[in-house]
């Protein structure tokens, strides 16, 4: 028999997740001062109402946030991925939102340990969207 992970702590670790990717850009953004292109503003926006929703639903034991988690997750991570295609190149130029002001979605500066920031959202709501899923899972067999 292997062990299964219990929807109590499934929430819990996307919760946990979602806080620290919301606070990893937020340092990324106020104290190194690098400011987030178009796309990585998207990203935002769907990433840190899940550390609220899933923070709450962890704070009053409510399993069924990773509903709603899933949702965001989803629409955060096709934001992501077409981030990501444009980082490496699968996207054509003229498609770029980022071009015409703010910073570019595709330069040096879009990297954190040399690891892509695009490419670290996208695995950062796959792993929320997936845990959130085994939140709603019941686990009482």
């Amino acid at each position: 028999m292997t062990p299964r992970l219990s929807s109590d702590a499934a929430l819990t670790l996307a919760w946990t997740v979602a806080l620290a990717a919301s606070l990893a850009v937020l340092f990324i953004g106020e104290v190194l001062g690098q400011a987030p292109c178009d796309l990585c503003w998207f990203q935002r926006a769907f990433m840190f109402p899940l550390a609220i929703i899933l923070g709450l639903g962890v704070w009053w034991q409510d399993r069924t946030a990773g509903r709603y988690a899933i949702a965001l997750a989803l629409a955060g991570a096709a934001v992501a991925l077409w981030h990501f295609g444009l980082y490496v190149g699968f996207i054509p130029e003229q498609i770029r939102p980022c071009t015409a002001t703010g910073p570019s979605c595709t330069d040096d500066n879009q990297r954190v340990l040399g690891v892509p920031i695009p490419l670290l959202s996208l695995l950062a709501f796959v792993l929320i969207a997936t845990l959130s899923a085994v939140s709603l899972k019941d686990n009482k067999s």
